[in-house]
């Protein structure tokens, strides 16, 4: 992640973070936070990095007079949102990332709407539990409606904190014309929204996608709420939009380090405070790793035997699979199932250890097809030759080294 600052629409700072994947970025997206929010937020942090470790780098921004950035808050409004997210543009530009993606998070995801159609090198646009109309955002602060009406301006309170809404920030968001923005933006659209969200309906989600052309998609976030403060949902949203925006951008692979045939596998914590862990293998293959609740997990992936037993499982049944292709037999289909467990070493009656216990795999494997019962016998022995078998088996050597700081 790289920290710095960039020059906003009046001049101000504004304070940025870029987090980028391991290897080559395949794409660029740049991130609106909600409405008085920050780039900070649990949603905006989670999302960004997940995408980032998905080989898509994310600029995250505060917009002016927000988190670190410089200027004052009550002299901005919906319109000054817009002029930040042009100008973080043409940073991203000038340090060779023009965006390609546009993400916006509530009335982030308004303004990225409004921003998209005058960028030329955004190519598709996400947003996520966004109001089809600035103006919603008027609700959070509707009782001071009146003061601002009367004297210009009013203190009001939004998630604990004082901010000072004036009279030109309300005419600024009754003026904004989204609808027509979104019609004539010319770019791949990914509405995301819960059907549960109470600060920005569902019906908002439905006014944007019938406004916008196609290509256009809507995925629900279920029981998700507005702000995404649950990790399983922010992680959800950014697999959502990974997977999505491969179809509309031409994500060029990196090559695969030297000396490494089938690239690095790489495991990052996903969640600190559980066991939750996300795993990239190569440019296009991702998933996660976690243990049960009952470990003090959540449950959301395979633990890691069980990911050992997929390997053993998978290179069983590939290997009966080219065997039985090579032989012209007429094998239909492979299943193998694969139970770890430990068993005491003198339980064991081909193995050198005799004290302890060692690690089993109960391998069952399942062949349909018009087999003989040679044919079956010799598809078994064959699955004794599996590459992944034979490493189990074998004398294994891991080196361990620590990366620098």
């Amino acid at each position: 992640m790289e920290k710095f600052l960039f020059e906003g629409h009046d001049g101000q700072m504004l304070a940025a973070r870029l987090d980028l994947p391991a290897g080559p970025a395949q794409a660029t997206a740049l991130f609106a936070h909600c409405f008085t929010c920050s780039k900070d937020i649990p949603a905006a942090r989670r999302i960004s990095q997940r995408l980032a470790a998905m080989g898509i780098a994310v600029l995250r921004f505060d917009f002016t007079g927000l988190g670190h950035s410089g200027g004052e808050f009550a002299n901005t409004d919906f319109s000054s949102n817009v002029a930040d997210l042009h100008a973080a543009a043409r940073h991203l530009e000038s340090i060779g990332r023009a965006p390609d993606i546009l993400i916006g998070h509530s009335l982030g995801g308004a303004a990225v709407l409004k921003a998209a159609g005058a960028l030329a090198s955004v190519r598709a646009v996400v947003t996520i539990g966004a109001p089809a109309d600035p103006a919603h955002v008027a609700h959070n602060f509707s009782d001071s409606l009146p003061e601002i009406a009367a004297k210009g301006a009013a203190e009001v309170m939004l998630s604990g904190r004082p901010f000072t809404i004036r009279r030109a920030f309300l005419d600024d968001i009754a003026a904004a014309a989204l609808k027509p923005a979104i019609a004539s933006m010319k770019k791949a659209l990914l509405v995301l929204h819960a059907p549960t969200d109470t600060t920005v309906g569902i019906e908002n989600a439905s006014e944007i996608f019938l406004a916008a052309k196609h290509p256009k998609s809507f995925v629900t976030l279920d029981d998700a709420d507005h702000l995404i403060t649950a990790p399983r949902d922010a992680d959800y949203a950014a697999e959502v939009i990974a997977a999505w925006v491969r179809r509309y951008l031409r994500m060029t692979p990196p090559a695969a380090p030297i000396g490494a045939p089938e690239g690095i596998v790489r495991v990052a914590e996903a969640d600190p405070d559980g066991f939750l862990q996300q795993i990239a293998a190569g440019p296009r293959h991702y998933t996660r790793a976690d243990e049960p609740k009952a470990f003090g997990g959540t449950d959301a992936g395979m633990t890691p035997y069980q990911f050992l037993s997929a390997g053993l499982g998978a290179c069983t049944s590939m290997t009966i699979r080219m065997y039985a292709r090579r032989k012209n037999w007429p094998l239909e289909t492979v299943s193998v199932d694969i139970v770890h467990d430990k068993l005491h070493a003198s339980d064991c009656e081909t193995c050198l250890t005799t004290e302890g216990k060692i690690d089993t795999f109960r391998r069952t494997i399942a062949l349909t097809g018009d087999l003989d019962a040679a044919q079956r016998a010799r598809l078994l022995e064959i699955a004794d030759k599996c590459p992944v078998h034979r490493t189990l088996e074998s004398e294994v050597h891991i080196v361990t080294e620590l990366a620098p700081a």
